[in-house]
């Protein structure tokens, strides 16, 4: 833990880790809360499934085209705009009942200004630690946010069901704009200033690393997602069953993000990491028991925080700087489809075959993640006893003497 203390003593990292969390706390908030909000006004679901549907598909979209103008217009103007419009979106929602397509316009302009809030600290943390301390900074961020998967939907739920889904997403959005206002004033963000690239939007998925990570956290995350889905169909709302379970799961991504932080990233470790995920999860499908269900899905955490570490790691080492927002705005956007792809698929199977099915749908989508980085290795990057730093745009040329 001496690696982690000795972060947080350096100076700005404590802050601007708690300044995005605060900022980026209403993604844990705002799914369940629209979701509640739509179904109590309209008395569907399946609307309120649509509205949700249109948000992340303004996100998806959204993800590497604000991180890419972040490079063109600076940070901060980026940050301010996006959270302006997304704050508003948020209110209309909240506060004005309408048809659910118009719902669906509110939410699709809310996802596509959520504020980037992922790919700007991303960008700011190799300019904050040296090197060495960049691998274990990525991880700490990555086990810190499961607080946002942990504390946003057991306070939504509660304050949506016990006092008024309008407030629900009214404190998500103070979230919003307060997190937002504190890591856009930080000073950190004004030292930082992300060249301009000069390729086209979308060149850098032809790096192999980000592509790779891209499509290991678009699997990671699905199979997440179908997770969730099967430990609510198996427990329902009625008990606090689910919530444990799915406390637990991020208690064991927590807790192995903090426990391999600090190890050297070498080839092997995305698939490795995987295959602790892919193990837990296919444990899980052999049994609904609730203690089964905790201890298997503990062992499947442990490695959801330090997979998503190793594919921070291996963009900022192999990505020029000018691309780094850009390249992490994919990252994040593969990883909203797989959410949607997750859900979806885990939908389908428990309709078809009962609880289980959400579990079946989360280890087929665990082993892909876990077979592409062993197949694809030679995409990965050996970062043992590499400076970890992003590439430079610029770089001496040598002039040869006359």
């Amino acid at each position: 833990m001496s690696t982690y203390s000795s972060l947080l003593k350096t100076p700005g990292v404590a802050r601007i880790i708690a300044a995005q969390l605060t900022a980026r706390f209403p993604f844990g908030m705002l799914s369940l809360a629209y979701l509640l909000h739509i179904e109590r006004i309209t008395g569907s679901y399946g609307a309120a499934g649509l509205v949700l549907a249109a948000t992340s598909i303004g996100q998806a979209i959204a993800g590497p085209l604000t991180s890419r103008w972040m490079g063109v217009w600076g940070m901060r103007r980026v940050l301010t705009l996006t959270m302006i419009v997304c704050a508003a979106s948020i209110a209309c929602i909240a506060f004005i009942e309408t048809s659910v397509p118009v719902y669906m316009i509110i939410g699709f302009i809310g996802g596509l200004s959520m504020p980037p809030i992922q790919p700007a600290v991303r960008t700011i943390y190799p300019k904050m630690v040296n090197s060495k301390q960049l691998t274990a900074l990525f991880s700490l961020d990555a086990s810190a946010q499961e607080i946002i998967w942990v504390a946003g939907p057991v306070i939504t739920t509660f304050v949506a069901t016990q006092i008024s889904t309008v407030l629900a997403i009214v404190i998500a959005g103070v979230f919003l704009v307060g997190g937002g206002l504190w890591f856009i004033l930080s000073p950190e963000v004004g030292r930082v200033r992300i060249p301009r690239s000069k390729r086209k939007l979308g060149v850098v998925l032809s790096k192999p690393a980000v592509l790779l990570s891209t499509i290991v956290g678009f699997l990671l995350v699905g199979a997440c997602a179908a997770v969730e889905a099967g430990v609510v169909a198996a427990f329902g709302h009625g008990g606090p069953e689910a919530g444990i379970v799915l406390a637990v799961f991020a208690i064991g991504s927590l807790a192995g993000g903090l426990s391999f932080g600090h190890v050297p990233v070498g080839p092997w470790a995305l698939s490795r990491r995987m295959l602790a995920v892919f193990i837990g999860m296919a444990l899980a499908m052999f049994s609904l028991n609730f203690w089964w269900l905790g201890a298997t899905l503990l062992i499947a955490g442990v490695g959801i925080a330090p997979a998503l570490a190793v594919m921070f790691a291996i963009v900022s080492a192999t990505v020029k700087f000018s691309d780094t927002a850009e390249a992490y705005g994919w990252v994040g956007t593969g990883q909203l489809i797989g959410a949607a792809l997750g859900s979806a698929a885990a939908g389908f199977l428990i309709d078809a075959n009962g609880a289980v099915g959400g579990f079946w749908a989360a280890a087929a989508f665990a082993f892909f993640g876990f077979l592409i980085p062993t197949i694809l290795r030679s995409w990965h990057p050996d970062l043992r006893g590499r400076e970890l730093t992003s590439v430079p745009d610029t770089a001496p040329v040598p002039i040869q003497p006359s």
